[in-house]
This record gives structure tokens, C-alpha cells and sequence, in this order.
């Protein structure tokens, strides 16, 4: 058998410059060009899995580095194939520059996506695992291949993607610099409504989800005297814009419990008509929104909603800070831009809320309870102070970035504060000079607390204030240094 096919495979087909082609010769070049294949693509998993992984290498960079060694190795085993295969390519380069321009037709797409790939992988705007949004698309990069991208869509389905379109066209990638992400919630509330409050209830809604961050803080705006309602929006941030709709859903459900809490309603729609008559004086008839149940009204349809958790002991934020000395001069506008720098916080008895040491920046008004500063050494525990109703702390902490002083608790009550952030502490204290002027002198009232828990501090306020009755100008100095520093 050996004998008949032997003579088939060795026989001559055709000539390329001196070397003979026949069909043996066919299969050994097949097989040589298909293990550089095989070669090359197990370099390239190797490289990307194994050796590029254990040297710490990112997801992008390894992806384009194993691609392009690959290709270059991939390449000069093609190329030493084809020598060893008695080829001259110099005798075939006519024929390959013949065939250069429609072969470069053909291909041209699969060559500007290769070189595309190569620019998303080396650029790095595009990594595996971001959360990116594309042309109706959202979802997140499973895996960037040297001519598409694959992306796991939210209903879970695989969408491949050349990478020339991700090359050229406009993407949103929320895992640029971090996954967080702005949403908003539209509120209608009743004329008549008291617009501090609807802020008020819309910010303690947002803080009272862990999924809301409070860094950017949430916003209330007041958007418009709408036909049949007071329009708010309420702006807050999240940390994983991929989640945007579970939380929404979450936010929105909260708003509409505090709303109810807070015995705010939110009206149905409503229109006047006036109809006159040539006998009659004018009469006004009102038209208002159909309800699932066409036998009640509007009106019976809400007094029948329960509402049985309504707490009748809540105090509105505004009416609670009106009552702390240092706001009692504010009107009704001032008072709501308060309510927006910061959030109600509840402590349980004895419930932590600054750890000595730790950092801790934000300044706490106490609205109702008591609250205790322990200092402790070793395994003893010093009780430095207390403080009460319409008294504030961490006041030092924010104006000179230091840690908390001490272990700061609630003593032995349930405590409500009124918790604001850095950035909005600033730009209090820089709107209210006379609030700025009472932090400076309560601070230096507290020198013999300032000089236990911070020593090197006071040993600074001590000499710079040796020759004044007070420490309260240098306090004053570190304000006026702390605003130039703060971003306008």
C-alpha cells in the first residue's frame, strides 16, 4: 500500500522557484504551521495565567503583553517554517504582493480591530470587571481579546463586541475612577406643605439607607411650583452605580414611609374648571384624578392609608436646632441651608460613636441626651467630661486634623445628634462668623481638656498665647487658616 501511495504524495504539483510542491509536502507544511499554532497559543495562556498572574501583573496589562509576545514568537515560527520548508520567499513575493491589496481589502476590518485591541489593552481605559454602559449596552467586561470584547449584560446574557466600535465610539465607564454614581428621586408634595420640612424628610430618608454614601452628602433641591404640587428633587450618591435600580427602589420606598411618618401628602392630581352662566354667578367645579376605587374620594382614599407607626413625640429638625442658642437668630431660609449640611444620628445606651484614637470628622450638636468623653490608659479609664443638650464636639478634631481624644459614648441615654461633615463645618463657620466666634471662645474654655487629651497642641496654643488673657486668639487663627485652606 506503502509502495502505491508513495509515489501519489511525493509527485510533483506544481513548482514555486526551485522548490517542488507536492502533496506530502503539503501536509508536513500544514502540520508545522498548525504546531506554531498550537505553540503559540499555549505561550500566550501561560503568560497570561501563570507567569504574568504571579508577577502581579493587572488584567489589561497582562492581556496585552501576552498578545503581543505571542504574536512575536507566533510570528518568526511562521516565518522559520516557511524557510525550512525549502520556500524562497523572495521567488513568492510577487505573487504575495499581488495578492497583498485584496487580502489587505478583505481583512481590513479584522486588522483595525487587532490594532484597536491593542490600543484598549494598552491604554488601560478598559479593564475586565468595569461596569460600562455602550450604545444600549450596560453590563461589565468579562474579557478583552485582541479583536473583541466580551460584556456580561444585567439579565446576564454575553454580548460580543468588536473593538474598533469600543475604540471609536462614546463609552461610559463607571469603574474609571471608582463605581459611584449620582441618582435622583422626583417628590411632588401638597401646597400648603412646609417646604423645610419636606427637606428635613427627604435627607433623614436618604441617610437612614447604608446604601446611600454620605460623602458626597444628599441634596434637596426645590424644583418648581408644579400645576397641582411643591416639585423636589432629591440628588444622593451611591457607591455601586451597577445597583442603581434595587436602590432607587430602596430610596424611593423610604421616602414615601417618611413622608407618611411625617404626615406629608402627596396630592393627586387636580384641576379648577369655572363655568359660567348667563343667569348665575360664576361657579367652580373640581375634577380630580381617578382613584382605583371609584366609590371613595380622593380625600376618604388617603385618611383610609394606615399610618399606624406616626410617632407623636417627633420634633421637626428645624424646631429642635431653633431652640440651640447659637441658631436662634436664624430665619427659616438659614435654617433649612442647616438642615441640608447634616443628618439626625440616634446612639443607643452607651452606644459608641468615636473611638480614642481613631479618625473622627464630624461635628455632632447634641439635640437631646447626654453624651461622655473617656480617656483611657492601659486598662484604666478616666472620665474627662459630659456633654448635653445644645452642647457640640469634634469641633478640635475637624480644625486641626487630629484623631478623637478619647472614647466618645453616650451616657447612659438614648441620644440624638445633629451630625455634620467636614466640608459643610467649613463653610458654616465661614457663612456665620459669630458661630465661628462662639467655637473659638467654648475651645478655649476648655483648655484644662485640651491640655489632658492633646499636650502637644496645647503646648503650641500655650506659647503662642502666653502673652494674651486667652487662647481663644489663637483658636480664632487656626479658623482663619483653616478656611483659606478649605476650597471655595
Amino acid at each position: 500500500m506503502s509502495e502505491l501511495l508513495g509515489p501519489v504524495f511525493q509527485r510533483e504539483l506544481l513548482k514555486l522557484g526551485d522548490q517542488s510542491i507536492s502533496l506530502l509536502w503539503m501536509i508536513e507544511l500544514f502540520i508545522a504551521v498548525l504546531a506554531v499554532g498550537m505553540i503559540t497559543r499555549l505561550l500566550k495562556n501561560f503568560l497570561r495565567y501563570r507567569l504574568l498572574a504571579k508577577l502581579g501583573v493587572e488584567g489589561g496589562n497582562k492581556e496585552a503583553i501576552a498578545t503581543l509576545i505571542s504574536l512575536g514568537i507566533g510570528s518568526c515560527g511562521y516565518l522559520v517554517v516557511i524557510q525550512a520548508s525549502g520556500l524562497d520567499l523572495s521567488s513568492v513575493a510577487v505573487i504575495i504582493g499581488g495578492l497583498g491589496g485584496g487580502i489587505g481589502f478583505g481583512l481590513q476590518d479584522i486588522t483595525k480591530n487587532l490594532l484597536s485591541g491593542l490600543t484598549v489593552l494598552l491604554e488601560r481605559k478598559l479593564k475586565v470587571g468595569d461596569f460600562i454602559e455602550f450604545d444600549d449596552i450596560a453590563g461589565y467586561i468579562e474579557e478583552i481579546s485582541i479583536r473583541s470584547t466580551v460584556i456580561r449584560t444585567l439579565e446576564g446574557g454575553e454580548v460580543i463586541i468588536p473593538n474598533s466600535q469600543l475604540a471609536e465610539e462614546r463609552i461610559t465607564n463607571w469603574n474609571y475612577r471608582d463605581c459611584r454614581g449620582r441618582l435622583e428621586v422626583d417628590v411632588g408634595v401638597a401646597y400648603g406643605s412646609d417646604p423645610v420640612l419636606v427637606t428635613e424628610t427627604l435627607l433623614e430618608a436618604a441617610y437612614s439607607l447604608s446604601s446611600v454614601l454620605c460623602e458626597p452628602p444628599p441634596k434637596v433641591i426645590f424644583a418648581e411650583l408644579g400645576d397641582s404640587s411643591l416639585n423636589f428633587k432629591l440628588y444622593f450618591w451611591i457607591a455601586r452605580v451597577d445597583l442603581r435600580a434595587r436602590i432607587k427602589s430602596e430610596v424611593t420606598f423610604s421616602v414615601e414611609y417618611y413622608l407618611r411618618q411625617r404626615n406629608i401628602n402627596i396630592p393627586f392630581p387636580q384641576m379648577d374648571i369655572w363655568m359660567r352662566s348667563p343667569n348665575s354667578s360664576p361657579q367652580v367645579a373640581t375634577v380630580k384624578a381617578q382613584l382605583p376605587s371609584p366609590e371613595s374620594t380622593p380625600q376618604e382614599f388617603l385618611e383610609s392609608v394606615p399610618n399606624e407607626a406616626v410617632s407623636s413625640k417627633y420634633e421637626p429638625l428645624k424646631d429642635k436646632l431653633s431652640q440651640i442658642s447659637y441658631f436662634q437668630g436664624f430665619n427659616e431660609l438659614q435654617i433649612r441651608s442647616l438642615v441640608e449640611m447634616g443628618y439626625r444620628q440616634y446612639l443607643e445606651q452607651g452606644e459608641v460613636v468615636a473611638q480614642q484614637g481613631k479618625e473622627f470628622r464630624k461635628f455632632c450638636i447634641i439635640l437631646s441626651g447626654y453624651v461622655e468623653v473617656l480617656r483611657i490608659t492601659g486598662n484604666q479609664e478616666k472620665h474627662i467630661r459630659n456633654f448635653g443638650p445644645g452642647e457640640y464636639f469634634g469641633e478640635l478634631p475637624l480644625m486641626l486634623n487630629l484623631p478623637s481624644p478619647g472614647v466618645i459614648r453616650s451616657a447612659n441615654t438614648e441620644v440624638t445628634l445633629f451630625v455634620i461633615n467636614q466640608a459643610n463645618f467649613e463653610q458654616l463657620l465661614s457663612n456665620y462668623p459669630a458661630l465661628a466666634e462662639d467655637v473659638a471662645n467654648e475651645l478655649s474654655s476648655r483648655k484644662d481638656n485640651i491640655r489632658e487629651m492633646y499636650p502637644e497642641i496645647w503646648a503650641e496654643m500655650h506659647s503662642a498665647t502666653r502673652h494674651d488673657s486667652s487662647p481663644a486668639v489663637w483658636i480664632k487663627q487656626r479658623l482663619k487658616s483653616l478656611f483659606a485652606s478649605s476650597p471655595s
